[in-house]
C-alpha cells in the first residue's frame, strides 16, 4: 500500500512538471515523426530491389544419369519460376567458376543419386550459395527444400513398385526400365498438375505492400520515440539529489522509477493510440475487435519491456549525459533489431537466427501478422516471459542501489 501511495505521489509530481512545460509538448510530438521520415526515406533508398536483376541458380549433375538429367532439364526449362529466378544446367567446374561472379547459388545432384533414389537411402541435394549474395542464396535453399519434397514423394512411389516388382520373375534390367518409367510418370503427373516446384512465396512486404508496411514501421517507431522522449522529459539533473532526499522519508527509488514508467506508459499510449487509428483509417485495414486487443496486448508488453530496460539503464549509468548516449544507442538497436527500419530478410543469415530472441522483433513480428497478413492469432508467452524478467532484474537492482547507498 505505501508503494502505490508514493507511486501516485510520484505521478502527480510528473503531471505538473509537464503542466508547467506544456509549450515544450508540440516539439516532443513532432521530434519523432521529423525523424521517422528522414530515416523512412533513406530506408526505401537502401531496400528498393532492382526488379530487372533476376537470382541465376546453376544445376550441376555430377550423377550423370538418365533420371537426374530428365530432373534437371524440367526443372531447367519449367515457367513456374517466374521472371526473378533463372535456372541452367552447368558443370561443376563452370558453376565454380561463376558463383562468386554472376551465381547467386547453384545446386548439385551427387554421384549415387538415382542409386540412392531406387535403393531406399536418404536422398540429399547439395547447394552451394554465393557469399556476396545471402539473402538470394536463402531464397534459393527455400526452393530447394520444396524441390526436395517431390523428389522424395517420387521416391516413396518408386520404392512401392520396386518391392513389388522384385517378387515378378523379371530380370533386373526390366525392372529398372520399370522405375524409370514410373520416375518419368510421376514427374509428367507433377507437371500437369503445375506441382514440380511447389512455390514457396516469400513475401518482401516492403515492394508488395510498401505503403502499408512503411505505416507500421513509422506507428512502431515513433511509439518506441516517445516512450524514449516522455521518459527523458521527465529526468532532471537534480534527480540524484532528489532521490537521497526523498529516502530519508521512506521512499525508494523503485517508487519513483515506477512513477516515471507509468505516466510515460499512459502518455504514450495515447498518442500511439491515436496515431495508429489514424494509419488503420488511412490505410483502409480491416480489423475486428480482437485484432484491436491483440495489438494492444502486444504494444504495451513491448513498450513495458522497454521502459524497464531504460530503467535499468539509468540504474546502471546515473550520469545524465552517459544515460542519455547509452539510451539512443539502445533505441537504435532495437529499432534496427526490430526490422522497421530495415526488414530482417536483408539482414545476414547468423543475426536473422538471433532475432526471434529479441523482445523487438518478436513484437513486431507479431504485429506485422496481424496486420499486414491477416493472422488471427498472437504468440504472448515469449514477450510475457521477457517482461517477467527484466521487471525482476530491476527490482533486483533497485535493491541493490539502495543498499549501497545506506
Amino acid at each position: 500500500m505505501t508503494f502505490v501511495k508514493h507511486s501516485l505521489l510520484f505521478i502527480r509530481s510528473n503531471l505538473k512538471q509537464l503542466q508547467r512545460k506544456w509549450p515544450a509538448l508540440p516539439l516532443l510530438l513532432l521530434f519523432p515523426v521529423i525523424l521517422i521520415s528522414l530515416v523512412a526515406v533513406i530506408a526505401v533508398s537502401l531496400v528498393q530491389p532492382d526488379e530487372n536483376d533476376p537470382i541465376h541458380v546453376g544445376l550441376v549433375d555430377l550423377d550423370k544419369s538418365q533420371e537426374t538429367e530428365t530432373v534437371i532439364s524440367l526443372i531447367e526449362e519449367s515457367s513456374q519460376l517466374g521472371n526473378f529466378i533463372k535456372m541452367e544446367a552447368l558443370t561443376k567446374d563452370e558453376a565454380s567458376t561463376q558463383i562468386n561472379k554472376q551465381l547467386s547459388a547453384y545446386i548439385s545432384f551427387p554421384e549415387g543419386f538415382t542409386e540412392s533414389l531406387y535403393t531406399g537411402d536418404s536422398v540429399t541435394l547439395n547447394i552451394t550459395g554465393n557469399p556476396g549474395k545471402q539473402t538470394e542464396s536463402y531464397l534459393v535453399k527455400e526452393l530447394l527444400d520444396s524441390i526436395a519434397r517431390h523428389i522424395r514423394a517420387s521416391q516413396a512411389n518408386i520404392l512401392t513398385v520396386n518391392f513389388y516388382a522384385k517378387q515378378l520373375p523379371i530380370d533386373s534390367d526390366v525392372r529398372h526400365d520399370m522405375l524409370f518409367q514410373q520416375f518419368n510418370e510421376f514427374l509428367v503427373y507433377t507437371v500437369g498438375k503445375d506441382k514440380i516446384i511447389s512455390e514457396e512465396e516469400l513475401t518482401n512486404q516492403v515492394t508488395s505492400s510498401p505503403i502499408n508496411y512503411y505505416g507500421l514501421s513509422a506507428w512502431f517507431m515513433m511509439l518506441t520515440v516517445w516512450i524514449l522522449v516522455f521518459y527523458t522529459f521527465f529526468t532532471n539533473d537534480a534527480q540524484a539529489r532528489m532521490q537521497n532526499r526523498m529516502r530519508l522519508y521512506g521512499v525508494t527509488i523503485l517508487q519513483q522509477l515506477t512513477a516515471k514508467m507509468v505516466i510515460t506508459f499512459i502518455l504514450t499510449g495515447i498518442l500511439a493510440a491515436g496515431a495508429f487509428y489514424t494509419y488503420a483509417s488511412l490505410m483502409a485495414i480491416p480489423l475486428y475487435s480482437e485484432d484491436y486487443i491483440r495489438i494492444t496486448l502486444i504494444a504495451g508488453l513491448y513498450s513495458l519491456i522497454y521502459l524497464c530496460l531504460l530503467a535499468i539503464m539509468e540504474l546502471i549509468f546515473p550520469d545524465q549525459k552517459i544515460r542519455l548516449l547509452i539510451h539512443s544507442l539502445f533505441t537504435l538497436i532495437v529499432l534496427l533489431g526490430s526490422g522497421a527500419i530495415i526488414p530482417a530478410l536483408y539482414f545476414p543469415l547468423y543475426i536473422q537466427d538471433l532475432l526471434p530472441y529479441f523482445f523487438a522483433s518478436e513484437a513486431y513480428y507479431w504485429l506485422r501478422e496481424i496486420l499486414l497478413n491477416g493472422r488471427l492469432y498472437a504468440d504472448y508467452i515469449a514477450l510475457t516471459i521477457i517482461l517477467i524478467s527484466v521487471i525482476l532484474m530491476l527490482a533486483g537492482i533497485s535493491l541493490l542501489k539502495e543498499r549501497a547507498a545506506k
